[in-house]
């Protein structure tokens, strides 16, 4: 899902994200509560005709934005209150707040409100969080039954860090409670890239089969495909349209960085593999005067390419498991990719 945190993917319009083969977008229920306001978007007819989208949206709670912004947030039992980072207003989001904004904005997936803490952190303050976000999420659940009305479904979030003891007791209490979809929160939090990999590994298998399962915040192609290993479905990050405004091109043969002065005298396309318009109608050296230059198209013309990067990754692990050659296809992609270093850490909100 290419995030569109404040009901816009950054830099690309719908027309873009449907060229791009995008089914789905997600926006932030925290962010938008701040501008323009729940109730706005309600009176445009919710987020698809506010934003002009007709694909699926997804909304994230706002709980991310407790760890993101945790020196303006205050966690108590009932909710959390923030402190805006644009003017200062104070904001109290509960279960049920999140769950009527999110009403509002109308998306077709809501998330609960959750906690997830930063790492490095205590074994009891990750119990305490993630014991929280379990009874957030039955309060979650609840609001929504009791005042949602538009077929909306609502996903659950398992929370535990890196514990893998607290994330197998999240996931029997979270299951028993037959939400629509469940999500691995609370990784990309400042936890090693191998303890990424074998969190995932262990604790995406246990969530229902028959549920959409959803890895939140997981953004780098070779993290998407152990995801996609363990038995996740979904992802979401801002890395494709974020690193394109750093110069960052995504390619099958690792990252091409359009800021560095050997681009200016580059022929060819960022990916001879790749069919987007970006590859097809420009060369690097150009790409890359646009950005010595400042010019806007720059990041707009390597967004849509990174987008489509990963659109393509995606679609094709779906047919090589299909094909029952999934573990290949990966095997093949990394190699020819590398170790795809980038400058910055994932993200969920931008």
């Amino acid at each position: 899902m290419p995030v569109g945190t404040v009901a816009s993917v950054k830099g690309l319009s719908p027309h873009d994200l449907r060229r791009l083969d995008v089914d789905i977008v997600l926006a932030n229920t925290y962010h938008l509560r701040l501008r323009p306001g729940p109730e706005l978007v309600r009176d445009f007819g919710g987020l698809h005709s506010f934003m002009g989208w007709d694909g699926a949206i997804l909304t994230d709670s706002g709980g991310y934005q407790i760890f993101s912004h945790a020196e303006r947030v205050d966690v108590r039992e009932d909710g959390a209150t923030f402190k805006s980072h644009l003017d200062g207003e104070v904001i109290r989001l509960t279960p049920e707040e999140a769950i009527r904004i999110q009403d509002a904005l109308d998306p077709d997936i809501a998330m609960v409100l959750d906690h997830p803490v930063a790492l490095p952190a205590t074994r009891p303050e990750v119990a305490d969080a993630a014991d929280r976000s379990l009874r957030w999420a039955r309060r979650s659940l609840d609001h929504h039954r009791e005042t949602v009305v538009s077929g909306q479904a609502l996903f659950a979030i398992v929370q535990g860090a890196t514990d893998i003891d607290l994330r197998r007791r999240q996931i029997d209490e979270l299951t028993a409670l037959d939400f629509d979809g469940y999500a691995i929160g609370g990784l990309a939090t400042g936890e090693t890239k191998e303890q990424l990999a074998s969190t995932t590994a262990v604790t995406v298998p246990l969530l229902p089969e028959d549920r959409p399962r959803y890895l939140m915040g997981i953004g780098y192609p070779d993290d998407l495909l152990r995801g996609i290993a363990a038995g996740a479905d979904m992802f979401d990050c801002v890395v494709p349209t974020r690193h394109a405004r750093t110069g960052q091109a995504f390619t099958s043969r690792g990252v091409v960085r359009l800021k560095h002065a050997k681009g200016r005298t580059t022929h060819g396309p960022l990916d001879d593999d790749c069919p987007c318009e970006t590859c097809t109608d420009f060369e690097v050296g150009y790409l890359t005067h646009l950005y010595k230059c400042r010019e806007m198209l720059g990041p707009t013309l390597v967004a849509r390419h990174n987008v489509a990067f990963y659109q393509r990754l995606v679609h094709d692990a779906g047919d090589a498991i299909a094909a029952g050659r999934f573990d290949a296809f990966a095997d093949q992609f990394l190699a020819r990719y590398g170790g795809g270093e980038v400058s910055g850490p994932p993200a969920r909100a931008e």
